[in-house]
């Protein structure tokens, strides 16, 4: 089932904003975040808001859905005012947003540039599954503004797909990587999954081989988590597939980290590793370092300074709020200067460039640092950093840190 939303305070009708909120707007990165929620089948390990056709019901549809995300890009500048917003990134996800006809997602791309205006050089990404994107397709979105392309890839090995319940074939990815660059497409990532009940050390490497071989300039890599109401949790309650295990886990990561660091990729946040600087993420490195972003669709969540909130997850409810003028919010909180500090310790304590060493209580670094757990140069110059073990075990330095 899809994911549950956390409860809060409500939020005005029209989605007006606290003063705290606007305060600075415009002085920090603003970005935005599509998030299109359909696809063909669910995933067995998937718990994000998706819907197939069978489930949305009437009052809501892929073929409106464009126009609906619209409405709210337009709700979204009159909520901001007139604060000069440049939009840095833009960031389609879902679900499957290549579902939707690229002139669509095109039309999504523009109202927002209508409305805000897109930075010089924005960073304009999309998702995509292998199997939902073709030649034509992939040039189409090059043409409407699109500048980067995130494939979900996995893995390389056909059973391991099998257990993800994932529907390409391995040969798919090479493929629609090389469509990709032929129309101009600069920024390619591969999603890889790690830890799948019955991969091996050797499935991994072949998954991470293959990978490279398309010659990504960024790939990210993520611990396999099995969520509560998935089909993949149901199999492991039953005992008819294996629990992900921490120490094969581990070493897989290892494993991930020698390999892209030796074809040249090198890691920048503790899932993501980039040919260069410029190709890391921007849209992510925003999130990672509080910037402001607007998120458009059923459940996705947006945060201006301070102030966090989530829409409705059903897309005919979001679709009724936008067509009645309301906001499509559920909830949102407002993050006091505790609540700020720990989470800017703990998303920028994943990046390579660590977190400011002021924000943290000097006793538990210097115990890190004995545990090998925070490399000890970058501290005496103002910033904690991971070390590779760091890595490993970052939730739990990050309580301690925190």
């Amino acid at each position: 089932m899809p994911s549950t939303l956390p409860d809060g305070a409500p939020v005005p009708a029209d989605g007006a904003l606290p003063g705290s909120a606007l305060h600075g707007l415009g002085t920090r990165p603003f970005a935005f975040y599509v998030h299109v929620p359909f696809c063909v089948t669910r995933c067995g390990y998937c718990d994000f808001n998706t819907y197939t056709a069978t489930e949305l019901g009437p009052g809501a549809s892929r073929d409106s859905y464009a126009d609906t995300a619209i409405a709210e890009v337009r709700m979204a500048r009159k909520v901001l005012g007139d604060a000069d917003l440049p939009v840095q990134t833009v960031f389609v996800g879902g679900g499957t947003p290549t579902l939707l006809p690229p002139d669509d997602l095109g039309r999504v791309l523009a109202a927002i540039d209508t409305e805000f205006g897109l930075a010089p050089g924005a960073e304009v990404t999309t998702e995509a599954n292998p199997e939902s994107v073709d030649e034509a397709y992939v040039a189409r979105l090059r043409e409407v503004g699109f500048t980067r392309v995130s494939y979900g890839m996995q893995s390389a090995r056909e059973h391991v797909l099998a257990v993800l319940e994932r529907t390409h074939t391995p040969g798919r990815v090479p493929q629609v990587v090389e469509w990709t660059r032929k129309a101009g497409f600069e920024h390619v990532n591969l999603d890889l999954i790690y830890g799948t009940p019955g991969e091996t050390d050797d499935d991994w490497r072949a998954s991470l081989e293959a990978a490279l071989e398309c010659d990504p300039d960024h790939v990210s890599a993520y611990a396999l988590i099995v969520e509560e109401g998935t089909r993949l949790a149901a199999q492991v309650r039953r005992g008819e597939l294996a629990a992900p295990d921490d120490d094969a886990m581990a070493d897989r990561y290892l494993i991930a980290d020698e390999l892209l660091s030796a074809h040249g990729l090198h890691w920048y946040e503790i899932s993501n590793w980039a040919a260069a600087p410029g190709a890391a993420c921007r849209h992510n490195l925003l999130y990672w370092t509080g910037a402001d972003w607007w998120g458009v669709g059923p459940g996705a969540h947006s945060h201006i300074g301070g102030t966090r909130w989530w829409n409705v997850k059903h897309p005919a409810a979001y679709a009724g709020r936008l067509a009645e003028g309301t906001t499509p919010a559920h909830a949102r909180e407002i993050l006091g200067a505790g609540d700020r500090r720990i989470e800017r310790i703990m998303l920028e304590l994943r990046l390579a460039d660590g977190c400011p060493a002021d924000l943290l209580d000097e006793t538990a670094v210097r115990r890190a640092i004995a545990d090998g757990l925070i490399a000890p140069a970058p501290y005496e110059r103002g910033r904690a950093v991971l070390t590779r073990r760091g890595r490993l075990l970052a939730d739990a330095v990050t309580r301690d840190l925190t």
